[in-house]
């Protein structure tokens, strides 16, 4: 063993060791708990980030502790690799996709490699590659049997300039991010998954969740959005047909004084027909963001239609307004607006002068409420309501919803916020949708044994839509069922599709003649899943969703696919940039802000630090990260080891909280890490250490073993159930201090060294397993630290044999007295009063009462 710490040596000899005995490949064996370990996979952007180095850090540390502990572990990694940003690279570098892809996806192997995660590489996957993806094709072609997959057409935003559709996100004020072009809101074929199928048992099961963050499964719940209510039929003046609402509140149906619609409900494009007023209202809403968080803070804006409709239990005249904050994806398309009792509604009335009608009172005889400045929206009792004046929300409920049935103008319905997915993407790079369409035979699914359909790699995006709808090469096919000239469809699944079985895949990645075979059985659910809680909804949702799907299918036995749940907290760092001669900003890395000055040495002007900016949001293709690409990962590997950046990034924060980066931190880690190695340097220079006899120990000896106990007891409630690996780092470095104190040679002092050191290196494995693999086998070991046992605090070793109490007299502190651990309570007050100072202070007076708290104290009260 070298006298110095050397990181790049000492990982290289680690990883080749790895490698060299494939340690990480995992075998089913049903005689043995199997632990199954996932961190989101990443996008392949090119680059590791700080973010990605926590994820994989986290994952990591809780798989290497699993295997430990004797279990089974499975820990794959693979790439998010579909996805628009690889065709944005495109654009910039005149490249096709595929090949900026794949040379990412072996860059970023390459570092986490280097990171030392305990991967079994043999299962890597990309869900670009064919291998994988015709398996998705497959399983869409199962779902379109069964009748899970429809066909409609759906708005979206369309870019006029790029003729593309663009995601919610790339809208920008309204306007194309990448060509500036007012975006149109145009409907457009979609194919759709019916997710609302299992709405009610994605929300059911969420109670089953116990060992996900109470905040996801709010959040799930709350997107699923289950509500009961009334849908209410409206008739339409002056004609045969009318207007169906939802609503959750039809104890305010008396208070409705106006019906708004979407902008393309048929009544609002009828009404657009005719009169030029609501047909510039309507062209204008067409172009505009329909996003829902732009819908909370928009201006409310409308126009009359020209039509009534009628109350269904009065007859009551109701205009019938377009307005834009309705949407047409949900419900119908049309709600009944109550400005007293509904803040959106009132800000419209006010807006437009239309009356404002209140029917809710705060209690009985407490009178109107006070709708001048905003909408009274609590529940409360009925008035102004007819034969319901006087009720309660419960009551109202139930005597409005019957009345309606019984005129047939309403019925209960429970509805939900969740809508079926929309899978289709009129973007190049992603898995082609295996649909034929033929003018005789209508959509056809692409038959098993010509799957996969294959993408095309050769393609250089070019900004003018997708390039597969302008490519006869693919498009032209023959119908499956006729014969006769087809064309396929271009548009590609919504990479979140992608992303929503991987983990089962990770099973039988090397199967080929099924989309999942007896091993998923072995491996699933995933017993750890981490990664960002910006994927609480879509990604988990879906995930959940596809797992129920492939269980229905036969593929799967389970219906949920994560057990526990981890979500990690953001990567924070001081950021600085300097302002463009444009008005952008140019980031400055932290290394680089002391060089930026003027001629005369003063700081430059322009200099900005912005304290907490983000360096990423780690975990699967979507992440967000800011412009400034902050600390790279690759320089502080290099400066400091891989090691150092693991331990730093455990030790900083506990995995759910935020973790503040910090230079100081990082160099304090490495300075661990090399005291660590002088330590164990220093004790194997003395040769062997005898083997450790209990009963020969001397209190320093027993003392330390006691600490060392002491520690591991509370380092394995650290690893196990409270996931707080800071705590546990920061146990083991109080106790490699007192290692150092320790200065006894002796034969049985260098035992007790022996021992603590192997018990710091095993604890320390799963976090800096490098720097442990060798120093294991410094400590004299033929066989890895990796297939050692994680270490387990002695109940002996950890017992004292005497303690020292405080004694009291009448409540005031007069002496010590150390006394057996055991020692009876006659035997502790006689060893208290034989003291000199307590025995001055009880003088002659009779004991009047004592009190003995075991291990803390005695008090005398005479």
């Amino acid at each position: 063993m070298q006298a110095e710490y050397s990181p790049r040596e000492v990982e290289r000899a680690a990883q080749a060791y790895w490698d060299a005995h494939a340690s990480f490949r995992a075998q089913e064996d049903p005689a043995r708990e199997k632990f199954y370990c996932l961190s989101m996979f990443p996008y392949p952007s090119g680059r590791l980030h700080m973010g990605h180095v926590r994820n994989y850090t986290i994952g990591d540390v809780i798989a290497r502790y699993q295997r430990m502990r004797g279990k089974n572990v499975l820990q794959p990694i693979g790439f998010d690799a579909f996805g628009l940003p690889a065709e944005n690279a495109a654009l910039k570098n005149g490249l096709p996709p595929a090949q900026w892809t794949h040379a990412n996806i072996e860059a970023m192997s390459a570092q986490l490699k280097q990171l030392g995660f305990a991967y079994d590489w043999s299962r890597r996957l990309a869900t670009c590659e064919p291998r994988y993806y015709r398996w998705q094709q497959w399983f869409f072609v199962q779902l379109f049997k069964r009748g899970l997959v429809y066909r409609k057409n759906a708005l979206v935003n369309w870019d006029p300039v790029d003729q593309t559709v663009l995601a919610n996100e790339q809208v920008i004020d309204g306007r194309g991010w990448r060509s500036g072009a007012l975006v149109e809101q145009r409907e457009v074929p979609q194919w759709f998954l019916r997710i609302t199928a299992y709405a009610d048992e994605l929300l059911a099961e969420l109670k089953r969740l116990e060992q996900w963050p109470e905040a996801v499964r709010v959040m799930q719940a709350n997107w699923i959005g289950r509500s009961e209510g009334l849908e209410i039929d409206f008739p339409l003046a002056e004609r045969a047909k009318h207007l169906t609402v939802f609503t959750t509140r039809p104890d305010t149906l008396f208070g409705v004084t106006y019906m708004a619609v979407a902008v393309q409900h048929p009544l609002a494009l009828e009404a657009a027909a005719r009169d030029p007023r609501v047909a510039v209202f309507v062209e204008e809403a067409r172009k505009s963001d329909v996003t829902e968080a732009t819908l909370e803070t928009m201006e409310k804006r409308g126009v009359p239609l020209g039509i009534d409709a009628l109350h269904p239990l009065t007859g009551a005249r109701i205009p019938v307004w377009a307005a834009n904050f309705v949407l047409m994806t949900y419900g119908s398309g049309a709600v009944m607006a109550v400005p007293a009792h509904d803040q959106r509604d009132w800000a419209f009335a006010r807006k437009h002068g239309l009356p404002v009608k209140p029917v809710i009172a705060p209690a009985r005889n407490a009178g109107p409420p006070d709708v001048s400045q905003a909408a009274y929206v609590d529940k409360g009792i009925l008035f102004d309501s007819g034969e319901f004046s006087g009720l309660d929300f419960g009551q109202a409920f139930e005597a409005i919803a019957a009345r309606l049935e019984a005129l047939g103008r309403g019925r209960r319905q429970v509805n939900y916020r969740l809508r079926d997915w929309s899978i289709s993407r009129q973007r190049y790079w992603g898995c082609p949708i295996p649909i034929v369409y033929c003018d005789r035979c209508g959509a056809l699914p692409v038959p098993e044994d010509q799957l996969p359909v294959v993408l095309p790699e050769d393609k250089v995006p070019d900004g003018r839509g997708n390039p597969l709808a302008r490519d006869p090469a693919f498009y032209r096919c023959d119908c499956p069922q006729c014969g006769k000239q087809a064309r396929r469809e271009t548009d590609t699944f919504d990479t979140f599709v992608d992303s929503s079985w991987y983990f089962a895949r990770f099973a039988c990645a090397d199967q080929e003649h099924a989309m999942l075979d007896s091993r998923a059985g072995y491996w699933l659910p995933v017993d750890q899943y981490v990664g960002g809680i910006e994927h609480a909804i879509l990604h988990l949702l879906y995930a959940r969703f596809f797992t129920k799907l492939m269980r229905d299918l036969g593929l799967l036995t389970i219906g949920e696919p994560f057990t526990r749940l981890l979500t990690q907290g953001m990567v924070l760092a001081e950021s600085y940039y300097k302002v463009t001669p444009g008005g952008g900003r140019e980031w400055i890395s932290p290394q680089e802000v002391e060089v930026e000055r003027d001629a005369h040495g003063a700081p430059l002007r322009a200099l900005h630090k912005i304290t907490r900016e983000p360096l990423v949001a780690a975990g699967l293709g979507t992440m967000s990260k800011s412009k400034n690409n902050g600390v790279d990962p690759q320089t502080i590997i290099d400066a400091h080891g891989a090691d150092a950046v693991r331990l730093f990034m455990m030790f900083a924060a506990p995995p759910e909280a935020t973790l503040e980066w910090s230079d100081a931190g990082i160099e304090g880690a490495g300075r661990f890490l090399r005291r660590l190695w002088r330590l164990v340097h220093a004790h194997v220079q003395r040769g062997p250490a005898p083997p450790l006899a209990r009963a020969q120990l001397n209190a320093a000896q027993k003392a330390l073993r006691r600490r060392l106990h002491d520690a591991l007891a509370k380092i394995g409630d650290d690893f196990e159930r409270r996931h707080s690996y800071n705590t546990a780092i920061a146990a083991c470095m109080e106790l490699a201090n007192a290692a150092a104190r320790f200065e006894d040679t002796s034969p049985q002092g260098r035992a007790v060294m022996q021992e603590v050191l192997e018990a710091l290196v095993r604890v320390l494995a799963p976090i800096v397993p490098h720097l442990a693999h060798e120093l294991w086998f410094a400590l004299g070991h033929e066989t890895p630290v990796i297939d050692a046992a994680f270490p387990q605090a002695e109940a002996e070793a950890r017992a004292v044999e005497t303690v020292t109490l405080v004694v009291q007299v009448n409540g005031k502190l007069r002496g010590r007295v150390t006394v057996a651990a055991d020692a009876a309570e006659d035997a502790v007050v006689a060893a208290a009063l034989a003291d000199d100072n307590v025995r001055k202070f009880v003088a002659d007076a009779p004991l009047k009462k004592r009190i003995v708290v075991p291990g803390k104290l005695v008090n005398l009260v005479t």
